[in-house]
């Protein structure tokens, strides 16, 4: 007998929930419950989503803790500091908890100094992380175990879009030991879509077109301790990273280059069957033939990671180089890949590897 998972999203109006849903839509075993959000509430879902035609006459609600508590999973595509004080609230209520996918970063950190450091508020505690394709170290240094976590999971933190980026394209090396990450450089090429719907100066098209810029530069983004989180996670004894995002005038993608020392005695050939081993039986992380480089044209509007990786020996260093779609793999795909996982259901469904090109 067939079983509806019912399914809110609070923040449904941001790009991130609206991302999700998007996904959901094309979910077979999901209905879609309670929109809500908060100075949005009252206003139709196609006056801030127009794309998502079946929803657009829907009304998005307040975001009240009760009737979120109402459905099987609940996704919380809400700024950072917000997904703490609601999951508290959810928690205090009687009767069980939903299913809890935070697509914000609130519960992504382990170490609360770190928080605390990057975010400046007090850490409201990490929940299983939302990477399926996160590699753990150990005999068989997969992503096995990650999937693990994620299946008995009741609340899962999504990853942060730059973080997945770079994750995805080193972590192969970090568990092969082929490369050194005491010596990380991670430059990106990042959409404006990843700041979010704010009204800032610096974010109008008169400002960004015909524009590239940095932003968060010398070690101050808040993804960095995430990254090393991961690295460690990976086998990395020791991680040091500079880290610096650019903003290009695209509307959404990531692609992410990532240098790195090779390790002493390792070589091109080895370097590429760490990737290869690592990736070749992953649905949504797709290791390039030698030549063919990553595009984010190439990763619009799916869950696919496209990564690829090379030796620059004059250099001695490794370079990998990923792009996703920072909504989709990077945020709202991981999402939905989580909760497959956490209610037992096949991983990709509602998802896709196909991008949109040109």
């Amino acid at each position: 007998m067939r079983v509806t998972v019912s399914v809110a999203v609070a923040g449904a109006s941001g790009y991130a929930g609206g991302e999700v849903l998007r996904f959901l839509l094309a979910h077979p075993e999901v209905e879609i419950g309670a929109l809500t959000a908060n100075s949005s509430a009252g206003d139709p879902v196609g006056k801030h989503q127009p794309h998502l035609r079946p929803l657009a006459d829907r009304v998005l609600e307040p975001t009240d803790p009760a009737r979120l508590a109402e459905h099987d999973v609940v996704f919380l595509a809400l700024p950072h500091g917000a997904s703490g004080e609601l999951t508290e609230a959810l928690a205090a209520l009687d009767g069980p908890t939903p299913l809890l996918v935070d697509c914000g970063a609130d519960h992504r950190l382990e170490n609360a100094a770190d928080w605390e450091q990057f975010y400046g508020s007090a850490h409201t505690g990490a929940w299983p992380y939302g990477l399926a394709e996160l590699r753990h170290v150990g005999e068989t240094g997969t992503a096995a175990a990650q999937r693990e976590v994620l299946r008995s999971a009741r609340s899962v933190a999504v990853p942060g879009c730059n973080v997945t980026a770079v994750t995805l394209a080193l972590q192969p090396g970090v568990s092969a030991g082929v490369v050194d990450p005491t010596d990380v450089v991670a430059v990106l090429a990042n959409g404006y879509s990843g700041a979010g719907k704010s009204l800032k100066p610096h974010l109008l098209a008169s400002e960004g077109l015909g524009s590239a810029g940095p932003y968060a530069v010398g070690g101050t983004h808040r993804h960095i301790p995430e990254i090393e989180q991961n690295l460690r996670r990976a086998g990395a004894s020791q991680v040091r990273l500079s880290f610096t995002p650019t903003l290009v005038p695209m509307a959404r993608g990531i692609l992410a280059t990532v240098t790195a020392p090779l390790a002493p005695g390792a070589g091109p050939a080895e370097v590429r069957e760490a990737w290869a081993a690592a990736y070749a039986e992953e649905p949504f992380v797709h290791l390039l033939p030698e030549g063919q480089w990553p595009t984010t044209a190439a990763t619009l509007g799916s869950n696919a990671a496209h990564v690829q990786v090379t030796v620059d020996e004059r250099a001695g260093r490794v370079v990998a180089i990923c792009a996703i779609d920072n909504l989709g793999k990077g945020t709202a795909g991981a999402a939905v890949q989580a909760m497959n996982l956490a209610l037992g259901l096949p991983e990709g469904l509602g998802l896709t590897a196909v991008g949109v090109a040109p």
